[in-house]
């Protein structure tokens, strides 16, 4: 900024300068402000020198951090002033002071267009720096056209086409239908010809945007940055200020290769063969300097060409040759250097067939472990327990066992519950897993949750041939002098239920057990001591035969806590109490405890949920998920009160009271996103029970039905609720079979999550995992279907196909007949909508395991409410356009009844999670809500959607709820998808019902005109 003759800007810079304190700052510059005001005031009077340097002082104000709410106006007049000193004041003021929504804005429209469409290159930068800066919808509707023009315009400098260039950027990224894609696919090939390094580098960062919203239509864009990398890997033609410590343009190398990530595939060969010879050369040519710079770009480009050669599925002698790149990366001084490398090596976890490879570099990953940086030690962790598997399992295990005596307290608690989880996973024996859960919680009781302790107590009770050595492992801990609480409950648990089983060794006796249990009683708090009494009265009804003395110590206790202020404490004491008189009939009492139904291990869950959910750890978190183990043994799922065989493999439940309790009913649980079909080489003994009955009945009321797809033939009605589908995409009906493979949790519930979200798991079984990733852009999306194999043996026989209705659009890529063993693959699905409906897709997924044919139809996540751009309106916006939508079918009401009640505020948040923004303030009434959205589909386009919802405080079961649009099918889908939300609120799961086919309901009669809602709608 050019200040050279202003001297009073430089005396008030200075004055401010030289302030004392804050106080003096604040009245100095409360003064000046009152000056310019005066000033400003007679506006007439001043000079264009005056005024400029007022405005001047403005942005040194508004820079310290002072609220200047004046002058706008004097600033945005100067941008049309025909000097180039208080044109460029003007401009960067106004770009400073205004955001994209001030009403001042508007009057510079015109102004900024005859800038940009002018001769003058000088005026054309600063106003192309203007519109980039700011951006907003109305600058995009308004100065696009004349933007792209000037970005393909032959006669202007390269200097303005660059700046025309990122300006277009910053306006597609604020509306993207600025951007005809027809049009622009051809002139983007033709930017990437040119010759100039940086006009290239801009189109590239616009390229970049413009694939990952609709890579389809820029496919002939693909060679040309092929071509692009070549010329920057070979050094052609690439000018000496475009190289960056000997490499060329690295920022254009990055940015072209994250371009190519947005494509699926390469198909032609030549292409593919030039872009490995461009990778290779990369790889090859990168190596650790001791120039910090180079480093840094160097690096850059290399992760970059990793990305993108894990994205391209390379052969296996390139990625062998990347992972030991990485290696000697991990192995260098420079930490920032070891950081990417162990963080990158992660991510090639989810490459196929690559995980051998890393292990070889496993010694120098667990040096890794003791790095001085804390960032670098939780990288290792994080690499270690992604690449753990069966062989390599107890190495890891034993390594992170010793490294928790060292490791930071932050780091314990996750660094005991990975340890947990691969000793479970990968256990090649029960007795290795309950050592090292015990050493576990010797090291770090403090760190270990109650999940992990439940879970040894499990596996002890639900394989016999275990609970003597629990029993024993249990007492030896007990004779150490000071062991923790945790300790204390799970060997007073074991010994409890299986000290029997040690009678004949010396020291395990029953009175010998009491004595030493006894011991810990003063150490441990209240809620330790009810699993104590459990205990002691365990002991006593083993007792055979009965030893008076013992049983006088133990009943004395019982009646030192009957007492006891703690309730839990007293009823144990009291009730056992009274049933250790029973004599012979306590062994039927206090029989040993059944064993645990199979469930999904509470570990497992309990980690995904503290994972965050970003690209940078999803390899961690879906190898977790995928790896499975086939050491941990769990006894048949339906529990008698004899002892069943073992005969299946798998995880269980928590001990607790209500699991028990629970059983049947998540027995009976109802799958109601699809059906599955396991088709056995075994004849079936039972049938299973229709898994779709209560997806079948949703409220289905009369109304303006769509031309091309009627919406009583839905096959999933929006998120909350599905209507029978008769047409193609009707899922057929199926064969009551005996469901061998049985999917781990609520597969509605992870479709209902996924409608919230756009990234987890969409379905899971012992075999597989489906989780999904997905982006949305107006009525475009693309959903990632990550497949993982989670066993040790390939899945034959996959096939994935998409049961699409008429309103969408969907193009999925070839999926892989086989799936190797624990292995994950990609694939993108693109979907585009194609006119409103509640309609969803289907994707009738099916494999082979084993002998096993599994056949699964799940919905997928591409509903109504994904299409919706949230958007807030003010009055003056929305009372014209309510005005507008007279009646129906553009503007529908309907009284709704049957609504759970629910505060105001939670029916707001519910409106916002579904993309549905409350506007506050602009119904008068403060029991009523408004909401406003634009709704995207290609027939539509942009549709602004209304929303308003009456209730009565007195009454919440029911409302009254008008909607409009300006499409009548729109109004109507979008109507149902409300009401669905607002009366198929999700309850817990409840047992499958016989299908119940939708029965219409009239639309509810319009209210009387008296009515004081009425009037109030009337009037808005």
């Amino acid at each position: 900024m050019a200040l050279s003759g202003m001297r009073g800007l430089s005396v008030f810079i200075s004055d401010v300068r030289n302030c004392q304190n804050k106080e003096q700052e604040r009245l100095r510059v409360d003064k000046e402000l009152g000056n310019i005001r005066t000033r400003f005031k007679n506006e007439k009077g001043l000079t264009p020198y005056e005024k400029k340097k007022y405005v001047w002082k403005m942005l040194y104000i508004h820079m310290l951090g002072y609220d200047v709410d004046f002058g706008h106006m004097e600033a945005v007049s100067l941008i049309s002033a025909p000097k180039y000193p208080e044109k460029q004041v003007g401009y960067i003021v106004t770009s400073c002071l205004l955001n994209e929504n001030h009403d001042f804005l508007r009057l510079a429209i015109n102004t900024v267009r005859n800038d940009i469409v002018g001769r003058n290159e000088t005026f054309q930068c600063l106003a192309l720096t203007l519109v980039g800066n700011i951006g907003g919808r109305e600058f995009a509707e308004s100065l696009a056209p004349d933007v792209q023009k000037l970005l393909i315009s032959s006669s202007c400098r390269p200097l303005v086409r660059k700046k025309a260039a990122l300006c277009l950027l910053r306006l597609f990224r604020k509306n993207p239908d600025v951007m005809n894609v027809d049009s622009w696919s051809d002139r983007m090939a033709q930017l990437l010809d040119e010759r100039d390094l940086g006009v290239v580098t801009s189109s590239m960062s616009l390229l970049v945007a413009l694939v990952s919203n609709n890579h389809e239509e820029y496919w002939n864009c693909l060679p040309k940055c092929v071509k692009v990398l070549e010329r920057l890997a070979r050094n052609q033609d690439v000018p000496q200020e475009y190289t960056y410590y000997g490499i060329p343009s690295p920022w254009l190398q990055v940015k072209t290769m994250r371009a190519l990530q947005y494509f699926p595939t390469i198909e032609d060969p030549d292409t593919r063969r030039s872009l490995f010879e461009v990778l290779q050369r990369i790889l090859m040519g990168t190596d650790v300097v001791k120039n910090v710079n180079k480093n840094n770009a160097s690096h850059a480009v290399l992760f970059e060409a990793l990305a993108l050669v894990m994205h391209l599925d390379a052969e296996k002698e390139m990625m062998s040759q990347c992972v030991a790149l990485l290696g000697k990366f991990i192995a260098v001084r420079e930490p920032n250097i070891r950081y990417l490398g162990l963080e990158n090596m992660t991510r090639m976890l989810m490459v196929t067939d690559v995980q051998d490879i890393i292990k070889r570099h496993q010694a120098q990953i667990i040096t890794s472990l003791k790095d001085p940086d804390i960032s670098i030690r939780r990288r290792a962790l994080d690499l270690l327990y992604g690449m753990c598997d069966v062989s390599n399992a107890k190495d890891i295990v034993e390594e992170l066992l010793q490294y928790l005596s060292t490791a930071e307290f932050v780091m314990r608690e996750e660094l005991s519950l990975k340890i947990a989880i691969l000793a479970e996973k990968f256990a090649p024996d029960l007795s290795w897993y309950v050592d090292v859960v015990l050493q576990l919680i010797d090291k770090a009781g403090d760190f270990v949750s109650d999940d992990i302790w439940f879970r040894v107590v499990q596996f002890v009770t639900n394989n016999e041939d275990l609970q003597p050595y629990a029993a024993l492992k249990a007492r030896e801990y007990l004779d150490k002098p000071a062991i923790h609480e945790t300790m204390v409950k799970v060997s007073a648990y074991v010994l409890g239920e299986y000290s029997h089983l040690l009678a004949r060794r010396p020291g395990c006796s029953p009175k010998e057990i009491f004595s030493i249990i006894h011991e810990k009683l003063p150490t441990v708090t209240t809620s330790t001591i009810p699993i104590l009494l459990s205990t002691y009265a365990k002991i006593l009804m083993h007792t055979q035969p009965p030893d008076l003395e013992l049983q006088n110590q133990i009943w004395a206790i019982f009646r030192k806590y009957e007492g006891c202020i703690d309730v839990e404490i007293q009823q144990r004491a009291v009730e056992y109490l009274e049933l250790s008189k029973k004599g012979a009939a306590l062994m039927d009492i206090l029989a040993e405890m059944p064993k645990f139904p199979e469930r999904q291990s509470s570990l497992i869950k309990k980690a995904e949920e503290t994972e965050a959910d970003t690209a940078d750890q999803s390899a961690i978190k879906w190898r977790a998920q995928q790896q499975n183990s086939n050491a941990l043994i769990v006894t048949d799922q339906h529990p008698a009160n004899g002892t069943p065989p073992i005969s299946q493999l798998g995880p269980v439940k928590v001990p607790s009271r209500s699991n028990v309790d629970c059983d049947s009913a998540d027995q009976r649980e109802a799958q109601s996103n699809g059906t599955l079909t396991v088709v056995d080489p075994q004849p079936p003994s039972t049938s299973s029970p229709d898994l779709l009955g209560d997806l079948l009945s949703p409220l289905a009321i009369e109304g303006p039905q769509p031309a091309e797809n009627q919406s009583d033939h839905n096959l999933g009605a929006g998120v909350k609720g599905d209507t029978i589908g008769e047409d193609a995409l009707a899922l057929a009906p199926i064969e009551e079979q005996m469901n061998t493979v049985q999917p781990i949790g609520s597969i509605a519930e992870r479709f209902h999550a996924l409608c919230l979200k756009d990234s987890g798991v969409l379905y899971e079984d012992p075999n597989i995992q489906i989780g999904t990733k997905a982006e949305w852009r107006a009525h475009h999306g693309r959903l990632i279907l990550f497949l993982g194999n989670k066993n040790t043996s390939p899945l034959a026989s996959v096939q994935a196909i998409i049961l699409s209705p008429s309103h969408l659009r969907t193009e999925l890529s070839l999926v892989p007949e086989t799936i190797p063993p624990r292995a994950q693959v990609q694939c993108p699905l693109e979907v585009v909508n194609l006119r409103p409906s509640r309609d969803v897709a289907v994707l009738d997924f099916s494999y082979k395991f084993g002998t096993h044919l599994v056949n699964v139809k799940l919905r997928l996540p591409a509903v109504l409410n994904k299409f919706f751009q949230p958007i807030t309106v003010s009055a003056e916006e929305f009372f014209p356009q309510w005005r507008s939508l007279s009646g129906p079918p553009l503007k529908l009401q309907e009284v709704v009844r049957g609504v759970r009640p629910m505060p105001l505020l939670e029916m707001a948040n519910l409106f916002n999670s579904f993309q549905l923004i409350v506007c506050p303030g602009l119904d008068p009434n403060t029991n009523n809500l408004v909401a406003s959205t634009t709704f995207y589909s290609e027939s539509t386009r942009a549709m602004l959607c209304l929303v308003r919802i009456e209730t009565d405080p007195a009454d919440r079961t029911q409302l009254r709820m008008t909607v409009a649009s300006g499409d009548p099918t729109l109004t109507f889908e979008l109507k149902e998808f409300i009401k669905e939300q607002l009366v198929s609120i999700p309850t817990a799961p409840q047992a499958a019902a016989p299908p119940v086919p939708p029965q219409p309901q009239p639309t509810s009669p319009p209210p009387p005109s008296s009515d004081p809602g009425a009037l109030l709608a009337g009037l808005l």
